[in-house]
């Protein structure tokens, strides 16, 4: 670090810390002293040892896990989660800086709202040569059967994302706008909760502004939009194969909406619909995640099977607001904002207040915007450079990164090497601390800014969100590339006003709304594969008990065991972990397409089960030590079943999955007691076998008090009514369950669903335990077949 000496600068963890000529820098100002809104932190800072600053660290790495925030990197394993890369030590702003940035913003915001409603009205910038044609006619993102639709609210934009960072001399300009489905804002909550657990100490933290503010501010927003009043918001997401995914369902647990993808809604009569168990429902807002292409096959991208057939029509008929409008994206196109100070001054009568980063290159359309431009395929080259008064140049080593990188890789590709490209210097970056091998250094990064348009104007989000570059090269910026996320503190010289996400004027108690159907079938085969997957366990446990007694794997009764389970499916010739692995992971899969719908404590007990039997993996060995590893697992799943079915609240979410888990215990009762039986069970030990796996032996201990004989087994496994591992208890809780359904009884009759969980009922309760024979039962399983399709007919189809 070159300038003059600082008192205030703490030498242990700075001495290392040196700002490149010419690059400005957040803890440091132009002349090398501290800047006054980073002393406090500073000072407590210096104070920790290396150790203390990792156990810290550790300590918010932790909460992430625990909580599950993660994002997928692009890669050949489209679903693999990565850790979120969170770096730990903030970017810290003052409050007169932040206020002065937003009001800028604030001006820009209103220019990308009437240059995006231009473009789909009247298309004076076009007509009047304010924007060359082209750069509007082949550009992907404007689509024309948008053309002429106005948005019901009367607002293309709601929510924006601006990418901001400094430039040399201190002043900040804009990277880039974030119009499409700006991302972002549900990570700055984690990245806030992460940070406080890090950095506990009342003080500096109290003088930091509050978030919850701006979330409340857009929900309230959102609930005024015209037409929303009685019909329900929610969040349309591509899916959990999208690399914010988590965010998405983050954001909707937190305000309380539900998530929502394509295959959820419906347009009928020009009116959009979620499909939900109790039957279509209006929606009057969706906050839109994905893609303008995505969104409709019929009238955008045929290809799209993630979309909504006929949504166009619902927005050209005003029956729904899309937050933000369809086709909004296009105000993302990098060469767009090499004209918008030119713009400005012809729809505001006034200029730019915050430049951008194509004006602070070269004043006229930059040639590394042009650049990316192309790149990203949004025009022909040729027919580009006749509407622009430079050449582009060759492009071939950005052919490959074209190839290669899309979105921010791309770009934070080209900020690093557009001066090999066009000729041009590449924007530098300001740097902020960065904690590297025990002390701190400077690393290039950029502040994500969001505004949420309200009745009241534009709110912003104070702070949350800053991308930070994982080397001094701003092409690491890019998580996708290496790059990490910090909180960035707002600081008030006093302490902050508290905020919460409450509404303050008064209580109401929310209708929770009917349970999408997507999510009913999800939960129903969450609790369906967890079962399963506890019956492995126990299953397992048993026969790797008996291999510990016997120590011998071809003893005669072992050996009936394991063709007991080879009958179940379960082959103890393989890994434990692998024969579990098959249900355990399927369970994962359907929680996670329901993450809106669990506590952070259930889903860290799930991720705790799959972390555990993953470390299982390679110590697994036959007898004793797999008992004991199993019966760990069978602890975890326990306590997860637990925590789930204890906490839920008892709506529909709840009942489909403690449905789909009796269900799955009953039929796998049924599976197991008819396999024991076959044969000579009970000098073979296979009825003890079908007791452990029920849980049962103490019980069957204390009422009978003689060995298992099939009677006994029958009494206790199948027709107890008392007994939760009982084939009639779970199908008594079924019929329960099904009475509370929306339509069990249309115009005073049964549904399907309930008549035959009458019938299977009654059968069982007018049984003896002479009458449960391996052919019954194999008719039980027939019937609880007939029992899902009929569930699956009337509600999750």
């Amino acid at each position: 670090m070159t300038g003059q000496a600082d008192p205030m600068r703490p030498a242990s963890v700075l001495a290392d810390y040196a700002v490149k000529p010419g690059v400005a820098d957040e803890l440091f100002d132009g002349q090398g002293v501290m800047r006054p809104v980073w002393a406090s932190f500073m000072e407590q800072f210096a104070r920790l040892s290396p150790e203390q600053v990792a156990e810290r660290f550790a300590r918010g790495n932790q909460y992430l896990r625990d909580v599950g925030v993660f994002y997928r990197q692009y890669s050949a394993d489209p679903l693999q989660e990565r850790e979120w890369p969170l770096s730990h030590v903030p970017v810290i702003l003052h409050e007169r800086d932040w206020d002065e940035i937003c009001a800028g913003l604030a001006q820009r915001a209103e220019l990308l709202e009437r240059v995006v409603a231009d473009l789909y009205g009247e298309a004076q910038l076009v007509r009047d040569g304010h924007l060359p044609a082209i750069l509007v006619a082949q550009n992907p993102e404007w689509h024309r059967p948008l053309v002429g639709i106005a948005p019901a609210s009367g607002h293309f934009l709601h929510l924006i994302a601006f990418e901001i960072g400094r430039s040399p001399d201190g002043s900040w300009l804009v990277l880039g706008d974030r119009t499409q489905s700006p991302s972002g804002a549900g990570f700055a909550l984690e990245n806030r909760m992460a940070t406080a657990r890090i950095f506990p100490d009342p003080f500096p933290r109290a003088n930091v502004r509050r978030l919850a503010g701006f979330f409340r501010a857009f929900r309230g927003a959102m609930d005024a939009l015209p037409g929303a009043h009685g019909r329900r918001a929610a969040v349309l997401s591509p899916g959990p194969g999208n690399d914010t995914y988590f965010e998405h369902s983050y954001i909707a647990r937190y305000l309380g909406l539900p998530l929502l993808e394509g295959d959820d809604l419906i347009v009928q009569n020009g009116e959009v619909r979620v499909r939900t168990v109790s039957g279509p429902q209006p929606v009057g807002v969706l906050w839109r995640r994905l893609d303008t292409a995505y969104a409709d096959p019929l009238e955008l991208d045929e290809s799209s099977h993630i979309g909504t057939p006929g949504l166009v029509d619902a927005v050209r008929q005003s029956n729904v607001n899309i937050v933000n409008a369809l086709g909004s994206g296009i105000l993302e196109t990098r060469a767009l904002l090499a004209f918008l100070p030119k713009i400005a001054e012809v729809l505001l009568g006034e200029p730019l207040r915050i430049p951008n980063i194509a004006t602070w290159w070269c004043g006229q359309p930059s040639e590394r915007e042009v650049v990316k431009a192309n790149a990203e395929g949004m025009f022909i080259g040729d027919a580009l450079s006749r509407a622009l008064p430079f050449d582009i140049g060759s492009a071939g080593p950005l052919a490959e990164a074209a190839r290669t990188l899309s979105g921010d890789a791309l770009s934070d590709w080209i900020d690093a090497n557009a001066p090999n490209l066009v000729g041009q210097e590449a924007v530098t970056l300001s740097t902020t601390p960065c904690w590297v091998e025990d002390r701190l250094m400077p690393r290039p990064m950029s502040v994500r800014v969001f505004a949420a348009r309200t009745p009241q104007g534009w709110s912003f989000l104070p702070g949350g969100y800053a991308r930070v570059g994982r080397t001094g090269d701003a092409a690491a910026l890019s998580m996708q590339q290496g790059g990490s996320v910090a909180d960035v503190w707002i600081m008030c010289d006093g302490p902050a006003a508290p905020d919460t996400l409450l509404d303050r004027e008064s209580f109401r108690r929310e209708d929770t709304g009917a349970l999408p159907s997507r999510t009913a079938d999800n939960l129903y085969w969450l609790g369906r594969y967890v079962e399963r997957t506890e019956g492995a366990i126990r299953l397992l446990r048993g026969y790797h008990l008996r291999l510990a007694e016997t120590g011998d794997p071809f003893d005669g009764s072992l050996r009936e065991v394991a063709d007991l389970l080879a009958a179940l499916f379960l082959d103890v010739g393989q890994p434990a972990p692998a024969a579990i692995a098959p249900a355990l992971g399927a369970a994962r899969v359907c929680a996670g397409r329901v993450r809106d719908r669990f506590s952070v404590d259930g889903w860290a007990a799930l991720n705790d089960l799959v972390n555990s039997l993953e470390a299982m993996s390679g110590t697994f060995q036959p007898g004793d030590e797999s008992a004991r590893q199993l019966s760990v697992l069978l602890r975890k799943i326990t306590g997860f079943n637990g925590l789930v079915h204890e906490n839920m609240h008892r709506t529909s979410g709840w009942r489909f999955l403690t449905f789909g888990r009796a269900i799955e215990r009953a039929d796998a009762a049924a599976a197991a007691v008819a396999a024991c039986m076959e044969g000579n069970g009970a000098a073979t030990g296979l009825l003890d076998m079908a007791l452990e796996y029920g849980d049962s032996r103490v019980t069957h201990q204390r009422r009978y008090r003689i060995d298992p004989t099939r009677e006994t087994v029958a009494d206790l496994l199948a027709l107890d009514s008392h007994n939760p591992r009982s084939i009639l208890f779970q199908v008594t809780s079924m019929r329960r369950i099904a009475e509370d359904l929306p339509r069990a009884r249309v115009q005073g009759r049964v549904s399907d669903l309930l008549g035959a969980l009458l019938r299977l009922e009654t059968d069982l309760v007018v049984s003896r335990p002479g009458d449960v024979t391996p052919e019954r039962l194999r008719a039980v399983r027939a019937a609880l077949a007939g029992v899902s399709t009929a569930l699956s007919a009337a509600y999750l189809a």
